[in-house]
């Protein structure tokens, strides 16, 4: 009689992208702005960073690209908003890019990480991300760009996220009860808050149960 070992398990399938978020890709997007009126006012920065797993199945943010904006014809700005953002539309190091060309070097970057994930499409996340949502969208409209890798109103949003992981809403309030940097000196800066609503985001990914991971 030959004696046989116990049968080798199946290893469990790495963990994957296109498996987490069903096919989508999650991509922290903030945008600052010339006021609060998507159709009326500029588009004037944005910061694209998306996410990425790690060895160990954890959400980490990728690779940031951003881009300063011309404010397209038409649009209005609020000086009140210029106040808040400490933006200066006429810095001449401020190297800012037309909406469309803006807009393709911060959709490129995205196109190519959905290949590299093997995810159909890029889901924005933010904070009260309906909004950046909202004037992504009406500038893409603008612009007549034809390969927007975004969902067109699918979002997930921090607001709701803090609001049930922490009892916090507002961004700064959020990081901090997620034991997360803030520097409200550094506010108001597009790549500055999309960093910091990324690692708020991964936080509360990386806490929930992951079940699914890897699993077609």
């Amino acid at each position: 009689m030959i004696e046989t070992g116990p049968t080798p398990s199946t290893p469990p399938a790495a963990p994957t992208l296109a498996n987490r978020f069903r096919g989508y890709l999650p991509v922290v997007v903030d945008v600052e702005t010339g006021g609060f009126d998507w159709n009326r006012h500029a588009l004037l920065e944005i910061a694209v960073q998306p996410l990425e797993l790690d060895a160990d199945g954890r959400l980490v943010p990728g690779p940031m690209s951003s881009a300063h904006v011309v404010p397209a014809p038409g649009t209005l700005i609020d000086p009140k908003s210029l106040e808040v953002t400490g933006i200066d539309i006429d810095h001449p190091f401020r190297d800012a890019k037309p909406e469309r060309q803006a807009l393709e070097s911060v959709f490129a970057p995205v196109r190519e990480a959905l290949k590299r994930q093997g995810c159909q499409r890029a889901i924005l996340v933010g904070h009260n991300a309906h909004f950046d949502l909202n004037f992504l969208n009406a500038a893409v409209a603008r612009s007549g760009h034809k390969r927007n890798p975004f969902h067109p109103f699918s979002v997930f949003d921090t607001v709701t996220l803090a609001g049930v992981a922490y009892g916090q809403t507002v961004l700064a309030r959020a990081l901090q009860a997620a034991e997360l940097e803030w520097n409200a000196l550094d506010a108001h800066s597009a790549v500055y808050d999309t960093e910091r609503t990324a690692q708020l985001f991964c936080k509360i990914v990386n806490a929930w149960p992951q079940r699914g991971i890897g699993t077609p």
